[in-house]
């Protein structure tokens, strides 16, 4: 709800926004139910989704230049997801131990699989009600462009 008048009042409206549903992932991006496809690094949450600003898309040295700013999003997200599912792209890579105990200090268990199988798991969850969230990297290499005066 906001908090400014309008004509029309959704009585169906419900505090919870609808979880946000992947129709497929390909090598052009992640397809939503609605049509749209990210095709860089996204992160899905509470019902929102946020381009994910990651070292070289997420691939190339995969973990060189990650920081635990890249995760930050999930330090002040009130309240936090019970899950994180994390796709790695087009198969499942090895997570450093320094960020799997960054994730699990703040109260969320991560589970780690390739972007198709995260995508599949992130709906499931979403449509059994949980507090999930996804971190998802495009199958292909992908970064996302900065506009200038931005």
């Amino acid at each position: 709800m906001t908090d400014r008048p309008t004509a029309l009042t959704n009585i169906l409206a419900s505090d919870i926004p609808p979880p946000v549903q992947v129709l497929s992932v390909s090598k052009t991006g992640i397809k939503l139910a609605d049509g749209l496809i990210l095709s860089g690094p996204v992160v899905f949450l509470d019902g929102k989704v946020f381009l994910w600003d990651v070292p070289n898309g997420g691939f190339s040295s995969r973990w060189e230049g990650w920081t635990n700013e890249h995760w930050s999003l999930f330090e002040v997200v009130v309240p936090k997801p019970e899950i994180l599912v994390f796709g790695t792209g087009a198969r499942v890579e090895f997570v450093p131990p320094r960020v799997r105990s960054y994730i699990t200090g703040l109260g969320i268990q991560l589970d780690v699989m390739d972007t198709r199988n995260a995508s599949s798991t992130y709906n499931l969850l979403a449509e059994e009600g949980r507090r999930v969230a996804a971190a998802l990297l495009p199958l292909e290499p992908k970064l996302w462009e900065r506009k200038k005066g931005f």
